[in-house]
Parts: C-alpha cells; structure tokens; sequence
C-alpha cells in the first residue's frame, strides 16, 4: 500500500476545515495537518514540507498571498503545489495570485468532488516529474537543469516558480513546435478548468523578464514558441 500523501490544509473556518479534512482523509489516500494561523503553519511547513498546501487566503493573522509568496521563496517549500482557495472572485486577485507561485486558484463555495480532483491531478504531476528521466537543456545563453529544477541565463542563477519552470519546459520540449495557450493550460493544470488563457500570457510575461525576451516568441492567433538561441 502506498503510504498517504500529505496535505498541508491552512484555513481558519472550522466548518469548512473539517469538511475538506474529512473528505481527504475518508479513503486513506492522504494525511491532513491543518492550521488556523498562517504564521505557525510557514514555520512548521519549513521544517516538514508536505507533498501539497491548500491555502485560505483570508487568514486572520496574515494575507495568503503573502504566505503564497514567503512559501515559494523558502527551499524546503518552493516546489510544492499551492492550491488557493477563496471567496475573492476579482480576475486580478487571480492573476496576482498565479504571479506568486500558487499552482490553482479554487473559489468557494465548492464542491468536494472538485477539490478532490484537482488535489489528485496536482499530485500525480509532481510524481510524473519525479519519475521521469533526468534532462537537461544548454544552448548559448541559457541552462535548464530539470532534476535539480535549476536555471540559469548568462551564467547567472534564476529562480523561476515552479509553474513558470513546467512552462519553460514544456516550451523546450517542444522546441520548434507552437504550442497553443489551451495546450498549455491542459499540461500545466491538467484538468477541465475556468481558468482563463491570459493566466498564460501572465505566466509568458513573467518568464520573458526573467530568461529574455527572444526565448520564446509569439505567433499572433495560436500560441508562443521557444527559440533555442546562439551567440
């Protein structure tokens, strides 16, 4: 028997607390620890790191966009998926949210089915690319190391969230190919979602900044393509 995942749950209402508690814990699959306070749950998360954060991000000691952000930046947790959830239905809390690291955005109320799926769908992500072979990519300017999720431009670390580096590697992987914002979407959340395409173009905007402009182009009315780039 595979033993449990574990969930790190950080949501300060009781009810709702115990509702996803409940619903996680009930066929075995995964070990819950929840916090009401996010100040606790960063220090106790640097010391354990859970396999998967799921973040309320109204929390009554601190804004979980702040904690999204102080997550990302600690090496114990920078890796780990960051599912949100939240009342806030405004598209830029989204987006804002996606730009700090979180990995899925969930708006309540909602179902536990749902939930459910999209708490599987992350995970099975991180096994895949754990299991998957060791690669690397090198070419003038820039350096990827998949297994040490590592970057680097002209020599110079850089440190990528981790869904701006599945994004840089789906983009490397395709090479030459343009690959669309709904196939992007489809890889990196893996499910049916409302997640709208411009979440990509955020994630395209953030990742430019960061390895250069011309690594990845864009072909107007269907999608980006990374350019393997020479001196």
């Amino acid at each position: 028997m595979k033993p449990a995942k574990r969930i790190a749950l950080i949501e300060d209402d009781e009810d709702l607390a115990y509702t996803v508690a409940y619903n996680l814990r009930k066929d075995g699959a995964y070990d819950v620890e929840r916090f009401s306070n996010g100040l606790v749950a960063l220090d106790r998360l640097a010391e354990r790191p859970p396999d998967l954060v799921l973040l309320d991000l109204n929390l009554p000691d601190v804004d979980g966009l702040a904690l999204c952000r102080e997550l990302r930046k600690a090496e114990a947790t920078r890796r780990v998926p960051i599912l949100m959830l939240t009342a806030r239905v405004e598209e830029r809390d989204k987006l804002l949210g996606f730009e700090l690291g979180a990995d899925d955005y969930i708006t309540k109320p909602f179902s536990m089915k749902e939930l459910l799926a999209r708490v599987a769908a992350h995970l099975r992500r991180v096994a895949a690319l754990e299991t998957s072979e060791d690669e690397v990519y090198e070419d003038a300017f820039l350096r990827v190391d998949r297994p040490r999720h590592a970057v680097t431009v002209d020599g110079q670390d850089v440190r990528l969230t981790k869904k701006e580096f599945d994004l840089l590697w789906l983009l490397i992987r395709s090479r030459a190919r343009v690959v669309s914002r709904e196939t992007i979407l489809n890889r990196l959340w893996d499910y049916s979602t409302d997640v709208e395409t411009r979440t990509v173009d955020v994630h395209i905007r953030s990742l430019r900044r960061k390895v250069g402009d011309d690594a990845i182009e864009t072909v107007v009315g269907v999608g980006y393509r990374f350019r393997e780039r020479s001196r």
